[in-house]
């Protein structure tokens, strides 16, 4: 079976939910279930094929278990602090888990790996899965990020991943462990926790609630839906070459506004407001996150071209399933957002409202 590392979480979960839909092949799946991971985004999965273990990648001793008992052939890691807001306020929990974290799991899967008789040795895989953030911030006509990029991370949350990134890369060539690392763009998708900007802006405009827009709104990010994110893992998994590096991305830059404004005219056509006015008008501009990148894209030719690797959902088709996604699971938005903690986190973020 394979290990799946924070597959609790958004992405995660949804790839554990896709591996499992589209192949026999059973999942361990390892979580610590922060405030970002969530059990409910694992209901109804078949136990034969499931094993749920609440855990840290930190734990040297839990991890190296698991892979020895339950003979893993391929480690796929999610597990990170992934808000960069939340990296701003308090940068020591990326360091350790994003940093520390990948350092310990790292140690146990390569003596793992050392200790299996070949050919399950060669056959073996840790794929690590990043950000586009390491890259930094791109101006206007700045060709799209390139795996050939220097890295330059602009927050704490990017530094941290950067960092791991450069782990995974060392034990590659130091111990010659099998690893293969992506970097994604901006994905959305079910089961987002609603601290990010589209699950966000969709619970608060169906709430009545302002719709907060750092700075001018001009920030332009490449938006992946969650699917085409985990089809292409799964691709990069079986057929990547051992020690590269897989950029993915849809090639769907749109500013933070623009995303706002689509939402809100889905959200017009799909659930009317009941004075019949526009979602638009609850639009809020907030004060700019510190060290806030102006652009990301992605350049995923080598994905294309290596592995024939493309999304199948458009923009529209995309946010138009997530839209409609989040309206139709209420209850689990609404079991997401009833913590104190939460609330306490949107006030200090964007204001009382």
């Amino acid at each position: 079976m394979i290990l799946v590392t924070g597959g609790a979480g958004f992405i995660g979960a949804n790839f554990v939910q896709d591996w499992l839909r589209t192949g026999p092949e059973p999942v361990l799946n390892l979580d610590k279930l922060t405030y970002a991971g969530n059990l409910q985004n694992l209901h109804g999965l078949p136990p034969d094929r499931h094993i749920f273990v609440r855990g840290d990648i930190g734990d040297e001793g839990l991890v190296a278990e698991l892979l020895r008992r339950h003979s893993v052939r391929a480690v796929v890691n999610f597990a990170a602090e992934s808000h960069v807001d939340r990296s701003i306020h308090g940068p020591e929990d990326f360091i350790q888990t994003n940093v520390v974290g990948t350092f310990r799991l790292l140690q146990a899967v390569r003596q793992y790996w050392s200790s299996l008789p070949e050919p399950t040795r060669s056959q073996f895989r840790f794929l690590h899965v990043s950000t586009d953030e390491v890259y930094g911030s791109l101006g206007p006509d700045d060709p799209p990020f390139r795996e050939t990029n220097r890295y330059e991370p602009n927050s704490p949350y990017s530094a941290s991943k950067a960092g791991s990134d450069h782990l995974v890369r060392a034990y590659h060539h130091t111990y010659g462990l099998p690893v293969l690392t992506t970097n994604c763009s901006n994905n959305y998708g079910p089961f987002q926790f609603p601290e990010k900007l589209i699950p966000l802006v969709i619970h608060r405009a169906v709430n009545g609630q302002p719709l907060p827009i750092y700075g001018d709104g001009k920030n332009v990010r490449d938006w992946l839906y969650v699917g085409d994110h985990c089809a292409a893992i799964r691709m990069v998994l079986s057929g990547g070459r051992v020690g590269e590096t897989y950029n993915i991305g849809a090639g769907t830059e749109r500013s933070n506004i623009e995303l706002v404004e689509s939402l809100c005219a889905i959200l017009d056509e799909q659930k009317p407001r009941p004075d019949g006015q526009t979602y638009r008008q609850q639009i809020s501009f907030v004060a700019d996150r510190p060290g806030h990148d102006r652009r990301y894209a992605i350049d995923s030719s080598k994905l294309v071209r290596e592995l024939n690797w493309r999304p199948r959902e458009t923009f529209q088709s995309g946010l138009r399933k997530t839209v409609n996604w989040y309206l139709e699971n209420k209850s689990w938005v609404n079991n997401e957002v009833a913590s104190g903690a939460y609330r306490t986190w949107i006030e200090r973020q964007y204001g009382a409202s």
